[in-house]
């Protein structure tokens, strides 16, 4: 599989899905493609509330269980966000789980969101 943009070109196969095999598959993509927006989405939505981010570093977990296709996504997220209290950063995290592009995409899916400060 190469991407048109040349950012990611490597094996994509059955075994990388379903057994112990070398490449990516369509659940690393997703994940990949979730964790991603959730962060730049977060970054913005702290930014516009008057709270700039240090970093943040997010990852989901995309479940499969076949036959039923994708069941659930898990994402968890830790941001450095100086000045900022747990309980507003709480709000605006779970405001951008369900506003950025992919979450909505994805939205047929139950996604859970863990979110801590750092």
């Amino acid at each position: 599989m190469r991407l048109g943009s040349g950012a990611y070109e490597g094996p994509y196969s059955f075994v990388s899905r379903f057994e112990d095999g070398p490449g990516t598959n369509p659940e690393e993509l997703i994940a990949a493609a979730h964790a991603g927006c959730y962060s730049m989405a977060l970054s913005s939505n702290l930014g516009k509330a008057g709270h700039t981010p240090t970093s943040i570093d997010t990852t989901a977990t995309v479940h499969l269980n076949p036959p039923d296709g994708i069941t659930k996504i898990e994402l968890a997220t830790v941001a450095v966000v100086p000045g900022l209290d747990d309980a507003e950063f709480q709000k605006i995290a779970e405001e951008t789980k369900s506003t950025c592009p992919v979450s909505k995409a994805l939205s047929a899916v139950e996604t859970t969101l863990t979110a801590q400060l750092g």
